[in-house]
């Protein structure tokens, strides 16, 4: 029986889909990015960042997207928390644990009726909307030629089911200590329930 699952959602530009550890992708959508390599689909469920690689190609490519990789302020956290909130009570998620890093977010969810692609599309949406609401959307210079501002977030996200209570315990506190390793403090948020 599945507990909850353990999502990651991407910043724009945070793990592109040919990124030499690996990725989710089963193509590279964007011309500009297909010179430095086809999608690199990971075989494994195990996080590969620390998997070595050449950080300098992966570097070149993300000079290549069209927009600049985003990375989230302070400010730019609160407003994410804020639209996480509202869609929480909206969808009546029970998220356990949570940490908003300035190019990606961890957060553990309890099952629900919903599949975690729309919990997540959900989420992304509202802070999305209250990034915009503040005036302080990372990409809000950027326009696309239809004059609408390119979404903040990757467009999938990476998750793993949990299905046990030890593996829910250790998947809460590897996100509640995740600001840590960045040399960040532990969050806080006011959506989050204790498990």
């Amino acid at each position: 029986m599945i507990l909850g699952a353990h999502v990651i959602i991407s910043a724009y530009g945070f793990w592109l889909p040919n990124d030499p550890r690996g990725s989710w992708s089963d193509f590279v959508a964007a011309w500009e990015l297909l010179k430095f390599g086809k999608a690199t689909k990971a075989t494994t469920r195990d996080s590969v960042a620390n998997v070595p690689h050449d950080a300098i190609k992966r570097r070149e490519a993300k000079s290549a997207l069209k927009y600049p990789p985003v990375l989230f302020t302070g400010e730019q956290a609160v407003a994410i928390g804020g639209g996480f909130a509202r869609a929480v009570r909206e969808g009546a998620y029970r998220i356990h644990a949570c940490s908003i890093l300035p190019d990606h977010v961890h957060f553990v969810a309890a099952a629900h009726q919903r599949r975690y692609e729309q919990m997540t599309a959900h989420l992304k949406a509202h802070a999305t909307r209250e990034l915009t609401a503040r005036g302080i959307h990372p990409l809000g210079a950027q326009r696309g030629q239809e004059g609408r501002i390119h979404s903040p977030w990757a467009e999938s996200l990476w998750k793993v089911f949990i299905d046990n209570d030890a593996h829910f315990r250790a998947a809460i506190q590897y996100v509640e200590d995740n600001p840590l390793k960045e040399g960040k403090a532990k969050q806080h948020w006011s959506f989050v329930v204790p498990s």
